[in-house]
C-alpha cells in the first residue's frame, strides 16, 4: 500500500517565474523562481552584477517583476496600496548602507518610525520600540542621534527598524559589509536570537565562508540562472561556484581534506568554523 507523502509546506514568501530589466537595459533576471520557507536561513550569493539586490527588492516590494508573480502565503501580491501593505508588515528590507534608511534625530524615533505608520496605540509602538532595541542590543542608545552612531551601531538601528514591524521575513543585503570581525560576531548573535524567536532571515552576501557557516539554505546565481539548496551541498560544487565566480568556502575543502585521510566519513558534515575543524581533526581522547 503506499503512503501518501505530506504536502510542502507553502513558503512565507515566493517569487515564481520572475523576470525584470531597469528601463532601457537588458534584462537583469529571468525566469526566476525563488521561495523562503517558513524559519529557515537562507544565503544569497552571486557576484557583482548578477542581480542580487534586484532579487531583494523583488521579493520586498520595492521593485515589480516585468512578468511573473510575487506570492506571500501562496496568495499573489496585489501593486496596490493593501496589496503592499500587506506585504510589507510581512517582509521587511535592510539596505546595505545604514544610512540610506535611517533618518530620524534619534535611534528610538526612528525605529518607531514603521510601527507608527501602521496605526498602533502609542503604548504598542513603545513595546514594539524597547523590543526591537533589546533584540539588537542597543537599547542603551536609544536617545542617541542617529548621527553619532559607530557605523556598527548604525547598522543594528537600522535592522532594529526592520524588526519593530515584527516581520515574518526579514531581508538583509550585505549586513556585514563594512563591519570589522567583532562587529560581524555581534550581529551574528542578533541574528541567531531572532531566528530562535521564529524569523525567516535571507542574507545577500558576497562571502562564501560566513554563508556555509550561518545558512540553512543557499541561493547562488550565475549568467545561467538561479539555484537554490542545502549551503553545504552547494557550497561545494565547483562548477556552480565557478560560474558564479565565487571561490570555495574553507569549510568545504577542509572538509574534502578529512574524508581523503578518513577523519570524516562519506556524508558527514563538514566544519564550518574553526573550531569544528579543529574537533573533527583532533584524535579523540
Amino acid at each position: 500500500m503506499n503512503q501518501r507523502q505530506p504536502a510542502a509546506a507553502t513558503p512565507v514568501v515566493e517569487l515564481v517565474d520572475a523576470c525584470f530589466a531597469y528601463e532601457d537595459g537588458p534584462p537583469v533576471l529571468s525566469g526566476v523562481g525563488f521561495a523562503l520557507p517558513e524559519g529557515r536561513a537562507t544565503a544569497l550569493l552571486g557576484r557583482n552584477g548578477s542581480g542580487k539586490t534586484t532579487l531583494l527588492r523583488l521579493l520586498s516590494g520595492g521593485l515589480r517583476c516585468s512578468s511573473g508573480r510575487l506570492r506571500l502565503g501562496g496568495e499573489t501580491v496585489a501593486h496596490d496600496r493593501a496589496g503592499l501593505t500587506r506585504l510589507r508588515t510581512a517582509v521587511q528590507l535592510v539596505v546595505q548602507d545604514p544610512d540610506d534608511q535611517l533618518f530620524a534625530a534619534s535611534v528610538a524615533q526612528d525605529v518607531s518610525f514603521g510601527p507608527m505608520n501602521l496605526g498602533l496605540s502609542e503604548a504598542e509602538v513603545r513595546e514594539r520600540v524597547e523590543e526591537a532595541l533589546t533584540a539588537l542590543d542597543i537599547a542603551a542608545l536609544r536617545d542617541r542621534p542617529t548621527h553619532l552612531l559607530s557605523y556598527g551601531q548604525r547598522k543594528r538601528a537600522a535592522i532594529a527598524g526592520a524588526v519593530a514591524m515584527r516581520p515574518r521575513v526579514l531581508i538583509l543585503d550585505e549586513p556585514t559589509a563594512g563591519l570589522d570581525p567583532h562587529g560581524q560576531e555581534r550581529l551574528l548573535k542578533v541574528l541567531a536570537r531572532l531566528r530562535e524567536a521564529g524569523a525567516t532571515v535571507v542574507m545577500a552576501t558576497h562571502d562564501v565562508d560566513l554563508a556555509l557557516r550561518w545558512a540553512d539554505d543557499a541561493a547562488v546565481l550565475t549568467p545561467q540562472g538561479l539555484r537554490t539548496g542545502p549551503a553545504a551541498e552547494l557550497l561545494a560544487d565547483r562548477e556552480l561556484l565557478a560560474a558564479a565566480r565565487l571561490r570555495r568556502p574553507w569549510g568545504a575543502a577542509a572538509a574534502e581534506v578529512l574524508r581523503a585521510h578518513g577523519l570524516l566519513p562519506d556524508g558527514a558534515p563538514g566544519p564550518r568554523t574553526p573550531e569544528e575543524l579543529e574537533a573533527l581533526a583532533s584524535p579523540a581522547v
